[in-house]
């Protein structure tokens, strides 16, 4: 099979990592610019969209989230479009499990005091344990498993938040989506996991915050949508939350003018959650086994189109 590796994917990783990758499984592969022709393509695997992948029978996206992708324009040329998820749940669940406990144990603020040289001592009531802390998963998917597991393991009461009443491991307590504000309320952390959708943008809102303990932390590794800016930035500056641990902004790269950066309180990382240095394994094994079904007349996996 002819497949086509957007150089989009440079975002996350060497296009040359998953083109050698899928190689060595027997396909051919090609690095194609932006806007570049896909006619030979029969599978382009991208990170973003591009209105030449319209010309490629198949699209994969190498991340979970297709939200910038134009889902009808995509069922209206027939181009199929799958996505990646099911492969992220270890290391988004790793990249909350760090910011609660830099929160926790006061890591980040230390760290922000080394490159002063200054040897100095958090306050005795800042740092406490995550053990037998509530935390609140908004959305249960993939990701929110892997926080859910993580977090359990910690000896974390765990809530979770979804549409469906399925048990989920490691979640003591569910709730549905209109009971979100019962939900954080007393939640020491409240992690973000939800796709980006007409039901979750600006989800959590000036009443989401005012529904969470003065001491809660909010995590994103969603999508920055999911969360009003404004109302965020409010909540820190009147102290009605203790941080925030965001992963995902509403305008990425987020802005060097962002007031987010200035906040101590605030962990803000380029939106790497899923990243590691075996993510193109990850994701070629996803496209291979795909190309598989196909050449054997099967349908698609994580078809979204």
């Amino acid at each position: 099979m002819q497949i086509g590796v957007h150089d989009s994917i440079a975002f996350s990783f060497d296009p040359d990592q998953i083109a050698g990758f899928l190689e060595s499984h027997g396909h051919q592969c090609t690095v194609i610019e932006r806007g570049g022709s896909v006619a030979e393509c029969d599978c382009v695997v991208t990170f973003g969209h591009d209105d030449a992948l319209f010309g490629a029978p198949w699209v994969h996206c190498i991340r979970a989230g297709v939200d910038e992708f134009p889902i009808e324009r995509y069922a209206q040329t027939n181009t199929k479009l799958t996505n990646s998820p099911g492969i992220h749940a270890t290391t988004v669940g790793e990249t909350v499990t760090g910011m609660m406990l830099s929160f926790a144990r006061r890591l980040h603020r230390y760290r922000d005091r080394q490159r002063d040289n200054a040897w100095a001592v958090e306050p005795y009531e800042a740092s406490f344990t995550v053990r037998d802390e509530t935390v609140c998963v908004v959305g249960l998917g993939t990701l929110g498993e892997g926080v859910a597991l993580r977090a359990d393991a910690l000896g974390m009461t765990v809530r979770g938040v979804r549409r469906e009443p399925k048990p989920v491991p490691g979640v003591r307590e569910l709730f549905q989506p209109d009971q979100l504000h019962e939900a954080v309320a007393g939640a020491r952390f409240v992690v973000l996991c939800v796709p980006l959708t007409d039901d979750t943008a600006g989800m959590i809102d000036a009443e989401a915050f005012a529904a969470m303990d003065e001491d809660a932390y909010l995590i994103n590794v969603a999508r920055g949508g999911v969360v009003e800016e404004a109302a965020l930035l409010d909540a820190l500056d009147a102290g009605k939350i203790a941080g925030a641990g965001l992963d995902a902004h509403a305008e990425e790269p987020l802005p060097a003018d962002s007031p987010l950066w200035e906040y101590e309180e605030v962990i803000v990382t380029p939106h790497v959650g899923a990243l590691a240095n075996t993510y193109h394994e990850a994701v070629g094994k996803l496209v291979v086994a795909n190309a598989e079904r196909l050449q054997q007349g099967e349908s698609l996996s994580d078809r979204v189109v």
